[in-house]
């Protein structure tokens, strides 16, 4: 086990998909991890995992439980309260219909994870980077926070709403030292699809069949490069399609 700390960060919706992955590319460059999510099984599997090159503090939380995030950040120990990266993840997308054909229950899960949960992170960790005067956010917004697609309405606003936070954290706390990265993810193949279809797998894998999908590799390697980059160098917005791919809804796909 490290005895020193090293650079902290902290990536929420670390159980899977691209947070997992960002996880493991942390470690390359030697940083101590706070990992975040709902699964503490799956927390526990991927700490005992990384633990051998570097720290690792899990917490257990929902996003969208405004008091448990706070408590779970409060709750850190003092080393581990020097949060210079802060990747936040967490999300998720739940149906795909009309708005007049739509459950309010997945509207609610959508802008409740997705654009709450991350303030909440966000504000809960900001004043620290404030005080310390430098640090580092990454949002994970999506391609459909640039273009709106149909049956995708709520998903799209609220990744739009990931986009309008980026640039006004940017706004606000540039003068701090504190950069801010928006990336913008297309077709990845995690269990994105899986979730928004409630659990059909066969359904969620024809999502990715008749082209090459992203890798949640893919998207951490872009994460890190931004985390390593200069200190005058920002990556302020990225947007990361698969090569078959030219809008979020356009992907040509071989029979």
């Amino acid at each position: 086990m490290i005895l020193t700390m090293n650079k902290i960060t902290l990536i929420t919706g670390a159980t899977s998909g691209i947070g997992q992955a960002t996880a493991r590319k942390m470690v390359e460059s030697k940083h101590d991890l706070i990992i975040c999510g709902r699964r503490q099984e799956r927390l526990d599997a991927l700490k005992a995992e990384l633990e051998e090159n570097v720290k690792v503090y899990t917490l257990n939380f929902d996003v969208r439980n405004r008091e448990a995030v706070f408590a779970a950040i409060e709750s850190l120990p003092e080393e581990w309260k020097a949060i210079e990266v802060l990747v936040n993840n967490a999300g998720n997308a739940h149906g795909l219909d009309t708005v007049a054909g739509g459950d309010v229950d997945d509207w609610d899960a959508m802008i409740d994870g997705n654009v709450k949960g991350l303030l909440y992170v966000t504000k809960a960790i900001i004043p620290g980077m404030i005080e310390r005067q430098k640090g580092h956010i990454v949002n994970i917004s999506s391609v459909a926070g640039k273009y709106t697609y149909e049956k995708g309405v709520v998903y799209c606003a609220s990744k739009h709403s990931v986009e309008a936070i980026s640039e006004g954290l940017r706004l606000e706390l540039t003068q701090h030292g504190i950069k801010i990265t928006n990336v913008c993810p297309g077709a990845v193949n995690t269990e994105f699809s899986e979730v928004r279809f409630k659990g059909d797998k066969e359904k969620a894998d024809k999502v990715y069949e008749g082209f090459e999908a992203l890798k949640a590799e893919d998207i951490a390697d872009v994460i890190s490069y931004a985390v390593k980059a200069p200190a005058r160098v920002t990556l302020a917005d990225v947007t990361i399609y698969a090569g078959a791919q030219a809008a979020p809804t356009v992907i040509y796909k071989q029979d």
